[in-house]
Order: structure tokens, then C-alpha cells, then sequence
């Protein structure tokens, strides 16, 4: 029987939930189970404001509205990433100025960081691969310092933190703006989905208007105004209630969610350890100012060939394992604007990170036999 690489879990009130939502005669956005999601994130990870959207690739064009990107922007962000982290910025005329990875964690190296800006840098966007914090200590201090926005890509990063200097920070939290995915491969799911957080207050108002196509109906349905009408621009980036509704069934069992995806992590770690102790892979590394919130486990292979054996070995046993993402500033699309820098730790990690099937129901009997074919593929 097949292993596969994702497997959607249900906590069980998610068809409940959906069927209230349908009752309630509202099933269009920030319905009920809307309002009860976005409580529960600012209550539980100290949020200032969340709106949902109809997914963190959203979340983001709506940063780039936020931040009045224009054309001739510089935005840096790490190359290590998927496409959506800067595409909404290129979609309103900004150049990508790539990072590189660190060397031992995927995450942007925020000591490259200085020597990337110029008068027209605007944003730092920072991507906590795997749900591991980056360095946030010293990128806001260099934001801060060159006052410059910060935009966290925390779409793998549900219930996770940072622990720096100025003590336990929900990912999410930190940055100006945030975005979180609720996509089937997340944490917590709700097929498609995600989150804007808004962290500065200034953001907040218009955030509601662009998110309502441009309209103030938000305020108009909380009777701050006696009519609404074309105010600002904006697209619609609501998501249906019924959304919402599987959201929250997933919200309320997230504890529970959580400690049995920590026990899978940790199950592949202390089995696929004697590798790395014999240099044959790496595993992941948590730093101290990090926590982790088991969104996945990757092994980085010593080779892109002998990935690419390990991968039709794995799949010859029915065991559905996948690479990650290919080096931003080498895609076919803006290898021509890179402006030619070298990024050999993010290219590493496209040649020999590989991700391992990861999802609530799997077994620990599954586990052990696919961590027994690793061990037997590199003896």
C-alpha cells in the first residue's frame, strides 16, 4: 500500500460546523465562524488585528497594496521560497533583490541583509521554512535601523515562536504584517485558505477596505457610517463562512493537533540520527531563539544525484516523497533581472533538501518502514 506525501486530517466537527454555517442563512464572508477564527488567533497568539483571505498567496497582494508598493521598489526577500512570497510584489512593479539561506537552516541569512539595501529598498520579507523562526532579532534591528517594513511569510508557521531578547513572540506577530496558509498541507487546514495579521495599527482600517474591494462596508455593517461606497482599491479577498467553519473545527482540536505532529517530528529525528552521525545526511536544526511546531521533516542528501536515487528508491516502495522549492532567482522568469550574486546556499538546499510524508494518521508502523528504507538505502 501506497505511503503518501500529504493526507488531509479531520478533527471531526467540520461537516457540523459547515452545516450551522449553511443554517444560519450567512454562508458569504466574516460570517460567524469567521468572527470566532479571527478571536481565537488574537486571543491565542496576542495578534493585533486578523482578517481571513482566501488564501496567504492573498494575504500578501494585500501587503503589497498596504505598503503602497510601486513601481521601482526594491523588496529583498530569500530566494529559498515559493513563488507566491514574491509575486505579489512584482504585480505591483517591485524588484526582488534575492537573499541566500543560511548554511545550516533554509531561512534568509539576516547577516546578508545590510549589504542588499539601497535608498530604494522598502520591505523585508522573511519565510520561517519548516514553522522555524529567522533571526528576527536582527532583522527588525536592521529594519529599524534603515526604516524599512517587515512582512512575515508565515505560511508554515501556525503555532510557533520566537524566543529572542524580547522574550516568547508568536511567528506572525513580529513583522508589521503577516500571512498565514490554511492549505491542505499546513497544520491546521481548511483546503484553501489564509491570514492576514496586521501587527501595526495604522494598516488596520484600510486592510478592511481593500479586503471589501475597495469598499468601507466593513464600518458600514458595524454602523460607523450610514452608507458604503468605492473608496480605496481592493479586490474581494473574503472567504465564504463555510471555510471559516472547517477552520475552526481544526482551531478547536490544534492542541491536540500539534502534540501528534511533534511526535511524528520527533519520531523521524531519533530514527534517522545514526545518518547524520555518519555524514551521510543532515537533519533539521532548531536554533535557541526558535521553536519548532512540527510543520514538516526534510532530510538535506549530500548530493542532488543521490537525492535523486534516495527519491526512485523511496518511490519504487511505495513511499511518496518530494523536493522543495527551485532557487527563485535562477526560475526561468527572473534569472534575467537577477543581478548575478551568488546564492549557493539556497541553490543547496534545491539540490538536496527532501521532504518527507508528514500528516496526522501517519502510523507509527509506517514511519518505522519508511525510516528502516532510508537507513537501507545508504548502507
Amino acid at each position: 500500500m501506497q505511503i503518501p506525501f500529504n493526507k488531509p486530517y479531520l478533527s471531526g466537527k467540520e461537516t457540523d460546523y459547515i452545516q450551522q454555517a449553511v443554517l444560519s442563512g450567512k454562508i458569504s464572508g466574516d460570517g460567524i465562524f469567521t468572527k470566532k477564527c479571527h478571536q481565537f488567533f488574537e486571543q491565542k497568539y496576542n495578534f493585533k488585528k486578523c482578517l481571513l483571505t482566501t488564501s496567504c498567496t492573498d494575504a500578501l497582494e494585500m501587503c503589497a497594496i498596504l505598503l503602497d508598493i510601486k513601481e521601482g521598489d526594491e523588496i529583498i526577500a530569500p530566494s529559498y521560497t515559493f513563488v507566491s512570497t514574491v509575486n505579489a510584489f512584482v504585480l505591483r512593479g517591485a524588484k526582488i533583490i534575492f537573499a541566500d539561506s543560511e548554511e545550516n537552516i533554509p531561512n534568509i541569512d539576516a547577516n546578508t541583509l545590510e549589504a542588499l539595501i539601497t535608498p530604494k529598498t522598502k520591505v523585508i520579507i522573511v519565510v520561517h521554512y519548516a514553522g522555524i523562526a529567522c533571526d528576527m532579532d536582527k532583522i527588525i534591528q536592521i529594519a529599524n535601523q534603515y526604516n524599512l517594513y517587515v512582512v512575515e511569510d508565515a505560511a508554515q508557521a501556525i503555532d510557533s515562536f520566537h524566543t529572542g531578547k524580547n522574550g516568547k513572540k508568536s511567528l506572525g506577530s513580529i513583522g508589521h504584517l503577516s500571512a498565514f496558509s490554511f492549505h491542505e498541507t499546513k497544520n491546521i487546514i481548511a483546503g484553501e485558505g489564509g491570514m492576514l495579521v496586521i501587527n501595526d495599527e495604522k494598516f488596520i482600517q484600510r486592510a478592511e477596505i481593500i479586503r471589501e474591494k475597495g469598499t468601507n462596508r466593513s464600518a458600514f455593517f458595524r454602523g460607523e457610517v450610514d452608507k458604503y461606497g468605492w473608496v480605496d482599491v481592493g479586490s474581494s479577498f473574503l472567504p465564504s463562512d463555510i471555510i471559516a467553519a472547517f477552520l475552526y473545527a481544526q482551531l478547536e482540536n490544534l492542541d491536540n493537533i500539534q502534540a501528534r505532529r511533534k511526535e511524528i517530528w520527533q519520531n523521524y529525528y531519533l530514527g534517522l540520527k545514526i545518518l547524520e552521525e555518519k555524514n551521510k545526511i543532515s537533519l533539521p536544526k532548531i536554533p535557541e531563539y526558535a521553536t519548532n511546531n512540527a510543520h514538516m521533516f526534510y532530510i538535506v542528501c549530500n548530493s542532488l544525484e543521490e537525492r535523486t536515487s534516495l527519491v526512485q528508491f523511496l518511490k519504487e516502495k511505495n513511499m511518496m516523497v518530494v523536493f522543495h522549492y527551485l532557487s527563485l532567482h535562477s526560475s526561468p522568469f527572473y534569472k534575467d533581472k537577477h543581478d548575478g550574486r551568488s546564492l549557493k546556499n539556497s541553490d543547496n538546499y534545491t539540490d538536496k533538501l527532501l521532504r518527507l510524508p508528514f500528516y496526522y494518521e501517519l502510523t507509527k508502523e509506517q514511519q518505522t518502514l519508511i525510516i528502516n528504507n532510508i537507513i537501507e538505502f545508504y548502507q
